[in-house]
C-alpha cells in the first residue's frame, strides 16, 4: 500500500511536470508555475530526481526580476483562461509574470535538497548561483518590504500570503473601496464548485488591489506607503524568519556575506515575539494601513513553530493553545478554528485542512513536542491514503475538495512517508 502511494505520488508530479517546471494540477485551474508551490514541489522531487528539483528552483528564478523580487506566478503558456492572465498583470523580467510575490520558501526547501542528497560537484555552482538569487530576494523583501527597519515585513496583497481569502483578511479587505466599472472575468469557478472558492465580493477587492498595484508600475519603492493593503502577517514572517535562518547556513556553506542577515535575523526574532499577545496566548497580524491589531485564529499562526524561536516559554504556550485548535477532530488541522464565527468549512482557506500547513507546524514541532507532531504526520499520511491528492479537505468527513492531482500534496506526502530513510 505505502509503495503504491509512493508511485502515486511520483505520477502526479511527473504527470503535471512541463518544461523545466511542474504545474500545481493537471487541470485548467491553476496553468503556470507559482511561487511556493514550486518550492514545495522541488522538495517532493529531491526524493527520486534531483534533477528535477534544482530544474524547479532554477525555472522559477529565471522569472527573478532585476531588483531581486520573485514574482508569485510565471505564465510560461500565454494562451490560458486563466485570470488575472499575464496580459493584466502586464509585467515579468524574461518571463511574463505576476507583479507580487508569494511565501519565501525556496531557501527553507533548498536546505533541505542539499540536507538529504550528495551534490556532485558538476551542480555546486548551479546550487552557489540560486542561493546568490535567494540572498537578492531576501534582501528586496528585507529593503522594500520592511523599509523602517523593524524587522518584520509586510504583504500589499492577500494573494502574497499565499492564503488568499482567510478571515485574517476580512477587515483589511473591507476597508479596501471596490473601483468603480471593475470587469473581468473569473475562470476558476468554473473548473470549480464556487462553494469552495472565494467569493466575487473577495475578487473584487483582488482585482482593486491588483489595478492600483499596476497603475503604480509594481514600484517597491512608493508601495509600502501607498498600497491599499499593508499587513504584517505572523505566517509569512515565520517562514521568512526560518527561510532567514536557512539562508544563512547556505551562506555560510558557500562563504558569501552573510552579516547583514545575522543582523536582520535577531532582529526580526525580538520583533516576532512582540506580536504575541500574552493575554489572549496567541500571536497577532497587524494591519500597517489601517493601524489595526487583527485577531484570526487562523493555523498559520502557529507556523511561528516552524521559526524556532529561542523563547521556549513562548513555544510550549503556542503548543498547548495548537492542541486545542481542534484536537478532537479526525483530521487534523482546520484553516480557521471551527468555533471560530467566519469558519466555513468547504471554502478555500476559511476552514478546510491543507496538507502544506499540516507540514509546516510538523517540520516546526519535529524538534519541540516529537509525540504531537509523529501524531500531525501519522493523520496527514492516512487523511492523503482515504482521500487521494487533493488540493484541500473537509476537517470533519475528510471530503476531497479543489483541484485533484495536486503537486504539492503529492510532494509532501512523499517528503512524509520518505522521510525515515534520510533521518
Amino acid at each position: 500500500m505505502r509503495d503504491n502511494l509512493i508511485e502515486k505520488a511520483k505520477k502526479v508530479l511527473l504527470g503535471n511536470k512541463k518544461k523545466g517546471f511542474t504545474l500545481p494540477t493537471n487541470n485548467k485551474l491553476y496553468p503556470a508555475q507559482w511561487k511556493w508551490d514550486s518550492g514545495f514541489i522541488a522538495l517532493g522531487y529531491s526524493h527520486f530526481k534531483l534533477k528535477y528539483a534544482l530544474d524547479e528552483i532554477t525555472t522559477l528564478l529565471r522569472g527573478q526580476w532585476k531588483d531581486g523580487m520573485i514574482p508569485h506566478i510565471l505564465f510560461h503558456d500565454l494562451k490560458t483562461d486563466y485570470y488575472p492572465n499575464h496580459s493584466v498583470w502586464n509585467c515579468g523580467n524574461k518571463i511574463h509574470s505576476s507583479g507580487i510575490t508569494q511565501p519565501p520558501v525556496l531557501a527553507i526547501m533548498l536546505k533541505k535538497i542539499l540536507d538529504k542528497n550528495k551534490i556532485k560537484i558538476s551542480d555546486k555552482l548551479k546550487i552557489k548561483s540560486i542561493v546568490q538569487k535567494l540572498k537578492k530576494y531576501h534582501d528586496w523583501l528585507i529593503k522594500y518590504r520592511d523599509p523602517k527597519n523593524t524587522g518584520l515585513v509586510s504583504i500589499l496583497h492577500p494573494w502574497e500570503s499565499g492564503y488568499d481569502n482567510s478571515p485574517l483578511w476580512d477587515y483589511s479587505m473591507n476597508e479596501v473601496k471596490v473601483e468603480k466599472n471593475l470587469k473581468y472575468k473569473r475562470g476558476d469557478n468554473k473548473v470549480i464548485n464556487p462553494e469552495y472558492r472565494p467569493l466575487d465580493t473577495d475578487y473584487d477587492r483582488y482585482v482593486t488591489i491588483k489595478n492600483h498595484l499596476r497603475k503604480n508600475k509594481y514600484n517597491p519603492k512608493n508601495l509600502y506607503k501607498t498600497s491599499m493593503f499593508n499587513v504584517v502577517d505572523v505566517g509569512f514572517n515565520s517562514i521568512f524568519l526560518r527561510a532567514n535562518k536557512d539562508l544563512l547556513e547556505l551562506l555560510k556553506i558557500f562563504n558569501l556575506e552573510h552579516k547583514s542577515l545575522q543582523k536582520f535575523i535577531l532582529k526580526s526574532e525580538n520583533q516576532i515575539e512582540k506580536l504575541y499577545n500574552e493575554k489572549k496566548g496567541v500571536f497577532t497580524n497587524y494591519d500597517i494601513k489601517n493601524k489595526k491589531k487583527i485577531i484570526v485564529p487562523s493555523i498559520t499562526n502557529y507556523f511561528i513553530l516552524f521559526a524556532d524561536l529561542k523563547n521556549q516559554s513562548i513555544n510550549k504556550k503556542i503548543i498547548k493553545d495548537l492542541k486545542n485548535h481542534n484536537q478532537n477532530e479526525k483530521y487534523l488541522f482546520s484553516s480557521i478554528k471551527p468555533n471560530y464565527g467566519k469558519f466555513e468549512e468547504k471554502r478555500y482557506w476559511r476552514g478546510p485542512v491543507w496538507i502544506n500547513c499540516n507540514w509546516i507546524i510538523y517540520q516546526g514541532l519535529k524538534n519541540k513536542d516529537k509525540k504531537f507532531a509523529n501524531k500531525i504526520k501519522e493523520k496527514t499520511i492516512n487523511l492523503i491514503k482515504k482521500k487521494g491528492f487533493y488540493e484541500y479537505y473537509s476537517f470533519k468527513t475528510g471530503e476531497a475538495f479543489g483541484a485533484s492531482n495536486f503537486s504539492w500534496t503529492a510532494s509532501l506526502f512523499l517528503d512524509l512517508v520518505m522521510e525515515k530513510k534520510y533521518n
